[in-house]
């Protein structure tokens, strides 16, 4: 009987162990993605204000050629 007692304890030990390793793994994963998510959404708004503030000062010039061509009329 020693024999198969020793073989259920070195099951339920590896289950546990591995369920253990698992999540562990499964936690680095996750942490490790949520930190590239955070870092490419950070530097895409940083484009995205980049892009906004090209548009806004090409208005701003836009305006400017159209008040200077007015102003010359």
């Amino acid at each position: 009987m020693a024999p198969s007692k020793w073989g259920y304890t070195r099951i339920i030990t590896g289950t546990i162990f591995g369920g253990i390793l698992g999540f562990y793994v499964m936690h680095r994963v996750e942490e490790s993605y949520k930190e590239k998510m955070k870092e490419r959404l950070a530097k895409y708004e940083a484009e995205m204000n980049r892009k906004a503030e090209l548009n806004q000062y090409s208005k701003e010039e836009i305006g400017k050629d159209k008040s200077e061509i007015l102003s010359e009329a």
